[in-house]
């Protein structure tokens, strides 16, 4: 079996070193490449959290530290041992950019269009029988067209992506830094530029979605709840009104908190302390200043928008102390070495470093033109089966009526210049699992890995290699298997892609919800979804009470790749 695997960056990493027919994907990390390295890039995570479950930092010789914060250098040592201890360097060609994929007729795979990255050779073809597009959602930067940008003496504009490559500049010449963005990696920045004694003017912009959910790394310190164990409790995520929650096997939980009057006051009291006890810890009531970086949308409902405060000193000092002064306003020009705001404020700079996010779909172009829509990537133009999609909305409305209660948005929010119209109006993703296009669900010659945003990254990518190796092999779950015939298995895959990606626009209004999957409490709950589909269990921790208190680590994952094996081994032909 010939497999191609579209990463723009490398390392890659894979869940174990198998015979080929059982070799997983490699995921591309591309924020921790090595020309990605910014100063102080840390992870959100803590030891166990960010580790494949079967190749510890202690088996790299990596030697990370208990109870802090993984350094992105870290990382990207441990993904290089990864790929050299499971010997992936010799299945990766370095430096190669894939221009286009061409669907083959007949399910005969993918012709792609590649170049040498810098290089001037011509392009060459490769033909692929199965394809799996790993370039994430980070792998085309946005920057937005801002007016007077080509004036003479203008800030220069650098996307916080190429943050690393010009840090020794910037921190060498500039006076006074500028910022444009909400973002976690805007934090960064201007966290490095102020704690190193460089001032910091930062634009959030007004028509924008507003400063991010930061919260402290531990939920509860004096108990040593980590947040990211908290995400990882199946008691927590049991108050995510999420629809495929009962994938965990406890519905009548789920089915009490969410469609009972007396659950859904619990539901909402367990969000409210969530949130306000996470206003009183970060003060942002007690300082005006501080003030201006409190969210707009309520905590519950954002997903990926939630980050951790993985600084060493208090953040928030040095907005208190002035080294960061926060501006609410739009930009609304460049001029010389000076930005002017909507708000009348002039800020001096002579660059600005935009974290403003990314073009959300694959930067591959696929043929022919029209397939996107076939494939279930983002497009313009709505989906043809509006019914389908109303269809959608009623069953999820029906099971959890606190989405009825859509928030409030910025009744302000505007596009940033420079976004694609097609951009705003794009279908979302629309993949069965979040994995596979449902319209060549038969045909098993394309997936996609790591499209899902969420805090459970690494635990993700372990369960998504292995379905995808497994419906590669030509194994279907066992719900699939079930159906009758080939009408029925259709109907289902195309019913429960759609319920689940109109899901995200509901749940997650405040986040990317309604352009990809992008969840928090629901990643557990995922996670049980494919290990059932590939028939594994689901609970790993043994005893109820365990079960149910004790967070997951990926090392409770370690195995199932051998248990997939084993499986496989025995001749079974399902999930």
């Amino acid at each position: 079996m010939e497999w191609s695997l579209c990463s723009k960056d490398i390392p890659p990493s894979s869940p174990q070193g198998q015979p080929d027919h059982l070799r997983l994907p490699a995921y591309g990390r591309r924020r921790m490449a090595e020309h990605r390295l910014y100063p102080g890039l840390k992870t959100n995570n803590m030891r166990g959290n960010y580790e494949y479950g079967d190749f510890s930092f202690d088996d790299a010789g990596l030697d990370v530290k208990q109870g802090a914060h993984i350094l992105g250098h870290e990382v990207h040592q441990y993904l290089r041992k990864y790929a050299e201890n499971f010997d992936i360097y010799d299945q990766i060609r370095f430096e190669v950019e894939v221009i286009t994929a061409e669907h083959l007729s007949e399910g005969r795979g993918w012709l792609l269009s590649t170049r040498t990255v810098g290089g001037h050779d011509p392009e060459k073809q490769v033909l692929a029988r199965k394809l799996i597009v790993a370039t994430g959602l980070t792998s085309d930067a946005f920057v937005p067209d801002l007016a007077g940008s080509q004036t003479r003496g203008a800030p220069s504009i650098i996307h916080v992506k190429d943050f690393q490559a010009h840090s020794r500049e910037l921190f060498n010449r500039t006076k006074r830094a500028s910022v444009l963005g909400g973002t976690k990696s805007a934090w960064d920045v201007c966290y490095a530029f102020a704690s190193s004694g460089t001032p910091v003017d930062w634009v959030i912009r007004k028509s924008g979605h507003g400063p991010v959910w930061m919260s402290p790394a531990f939920a509860n310190k004096k108990k040593g709840v980590l947040m990211e164990h908290l995400v990882h409790t199946r008691l927590s995520s049991f108050f995510s009104p999420c629809v495929w929650g009962e994938e965990d096997s406890y519905s009548w939980i789920r089915r009490f908190l969410h469609n009972t009057r007396l659950g859904r006051w619990c539901v909402r009291r367990f969000w409210q302390y969530r949130q306000s006890s996470l206003v009183r810890t970060n003060a942002y009531d007690e300082h005006e200043e501080v003030g201006k970086l409190k969210p707009w949308v309520d905590m519950f409902w954002i997903a990926g928008s939630l980050s951790i405060l993985n600084y060493q000193t208090n953040f928030f000092d040095l907005v208190r102390d002035g080294m960061i002064r926060v501006h609410i306003a739009d930009i609304s020009a460049l001029e010389e070495n000076r930005i002017r705001l909507s708000n009348g404020t002039v800020v001096p700079s002579d660059t600005l470093i935009c974290s403003t996010g990314w073009r959300h779909r694959p930067a591959i172009q696929f043929l022919p033109d029209g397939i996107d829509s076939v494939i279930g990537i983002p497009h313009a133009g709505l989906n043809a089966d509006t019914s389908l999609v109303t269809r959608a909305d009623a069953e999820l409305m029906k099971r959890f009526p606190a989405l009825r209660n859509q928030p409030r948005l910025n009744p302000h929010y505007a596009p940033m210049e420079g976004a694609r119209p097609s951009e705003s109006l794009a279908e979302p993703y629309r993949l069965y699992r979040f994995v596979i296009p449902p319209a060549l669900y038969n045909e098993r010659t394309l997936a996609f890995a790591g499209i899902v945003q969420s805090i459970s990254t690494v635990y993700i990518a372990m369960a998504q290699g292995l379905w995808i190796t497994a419906y590669f092999d030509g194994h279907d779950s066992t719900a699939l298997a079930k159906c009758k015939d080939e009408k029925e298995r259709e109907e289902k895959i195309t019913w429960q892609t759609m319920l689940h990606t109109q899901y995200g626009k509901w749940r997650c209004p405040g986040g990317y919800g309604s352009r990809f999957p992008d969840f928090v409490y629901d990643g557990m709950p995922y996670l049980d979804l494919l290990l059932r589909d590939l028939g594994l269990k689901n609970k790993r921790k043994g005893g109820a009470w365990s079960e149910l208190s004790k967070p997951y680590l990926t090392s409770d994952y370690a195995a199932i790749v051998d248990e997939w094996k084993a499986k496989a081994a025995r001749g079974y032909k399902t999930f």
